[in-house]
């Protein structure tokens, strides 16, 4: 019997885990200098959590989850998404009650029951950040500049940074009248989904991706125009610090996340390397959430990243191997024993190290030395053993020198000049 891999799930093979790694170093080494703290919560939670938070009418909860009971017959989850369990465990930690301000971020597999395509997946990855403990509008622009940076520093220059303001709870009735009343003569014309919709949360429309429900609501009305003066006052103020921050962005008033904690500021950013699903993190500001779930009144502002899309912009065509700092040549059984030792030294110092015991013909060790990327080839055979020196060749250019046999940090030294010299070159 031959098995397959779950529908919506895959298999990411070595070439492409490399990027992955990259990506997260990236995220962990950029959002520490921001301040950020990791943390990790569980990967199924109670089922109710979601219901509360993400909001018990929207398609994650309706269609998408991934829900079972366990054998004492309690409801549970796979998250659908990170927020709810960092707020859940800022919560139930005391994370909360130092009256600073705490930001987390998390990076881990997140489930959902949906079509696959490209990019998406019923098992995925998120990196997320969320911030509790301040409703200021730098908070919102200093993390939206952090995330324009994280995609910046993985050479993703064409990502659109798009802004907008869902109000809050007191302004945003009005504005969901408005756009029901706009919405309702066309619902015959609306998608199943959004006929709904209409009835619970006219402001879910703006997520629907069916092209003829996107072209009836570029004629409804927008939110700005029913925005109170706090809100109003606030998303100018976000724009403001942007603009301080030098961080490129547009105004789009038809942005509205499909969750229904979010107040004020949502955020998206998108690229043009993904055809129409082109989003590539979203996420905005939450202030009344935390105390929706049993906590102290706290705002919070948080985005999450859809990884698995990341690294399809990332990646490059083909095979991505780690590049080894040093490859060993080995020329007989004697030399075979001594590279085994030399390979161990090395790593123990810190210095990439591959070798094949299988090969034998130079040439072809020196073939695959250049396919792992190795920067120098270390050479040990009957000669190299005899006189009590290796020599150590330099891919890049063949320049080869002699080093001592045994004197590992001495070869550490050497290896580590050599390739100095290469990048000099």
């Amino acid at each position: 019997m031959k098995f397959t891999a779950a529908k919506g799930t895959r298999d990411i093979l070595p070439g492409e885990v490399e990027i992955w790694q990259r990506v997260e170093a990236c995220a962990h080494r950029l959002f520490t200098l921001y301040g950020f703290r990791e943390i990790r919560t569980p990967i199924f939670e109670p089922t109710e959590l979601f219901g509360k938070s993400t909001g018990a009418d929207t398609d994650i909860v309706i269609k998408e989850m991934y829900t079972f009971p366990d054998r004492s017959d309690r409801s549970l989850t796979l998250r659908p998404e990170g927020t709810p369990g960092v707020v859940r465990a800022a919560i139930e930690e005391g994370l909360l009650r130092r009256g600073d301000v705490e930001r987390l971020y998390y990076i881990g597999p997140m489930f959902r029951y949906e079509r696959p395509q490209k990019g998406r997946y019923r098992q995925f990855s998120q990196i997320g950040v969320e911030v509790f403990g301040s409703a200021h509008p730098a908070i919102d622009a200093e993390v939206m500049e952090m995330v324009v940076a994280l995609f910046t520093s993985l050479g993703i220059e064409s990502a659109r940074l798009m802004v907008n303001s869902v109000g809050h709870p007191g302004c945003r009735p009005a504005y969901r009248e408005a756009l029901r009343a706009a919405l309702l003569p066309r619902s015959d014309e609306l998608c199943a989904d959004c006929r709904r919709r209409l009835d619970v949360n006219p402001l879910r429309i703006f997520d629907c991706k069916v092209p003829e429900c996107g072209r009836i609501r570029q004629e409804a009305p927008v939110i700005l125009d029913y925005l109170c003066q706090e809100c109003g006052d606030h998303l100018r103020q976000v724009r403001e610090c942007l603009e301080a921050l030098e961080v490129p962005h547009d105004l789009n008033p038809r942005l509205v996340r499909g969750l229904d904690y979010y107040t004020r500021t949502t955020f998206e950013v998108a690229s043009d390397r993904l055809g129409a699903q082109n989003a590539l993190c979203g996420g905005g500001r939450y202030d009344d959430l935390v105390a929706s779930m049993g906590g102290p009144p706290t705002p919070g502002f948080g985005f999450a990243i859809g990884a698995d899309r990341l690294v399809m912009v990332v990646a490059e065509k083909g095979a991505c191997p780690v590049p080894a700092d040093v490859y060993i040549v080995h020329l007989g059984d004697a030399a075979l024993k001594e590279a085994l030792s030399a390979a161990r030294h090395l790593r123990r110092r810190g210095l990439t190290t591959r070798l094949d015991p299988d090969a034998r013909d130079m040439k072809k060790q020196m073939a695959k030395a250049s396919a792992w990327g190795a920067r120098q080839a270390l050479i040990i055979g009957e000669q190299e053993l005899t006189r009590g020196a290796y020599a150590l060749k330099r891919l890049a250019d063949g320049r080869q020198v002699d080093v001592p046999a045994g004197n590992w940090d001495e070869i550490k030294r050497e290896v580590a000049h050599g390739g100095q010299d290469a990048l000099g070159a």
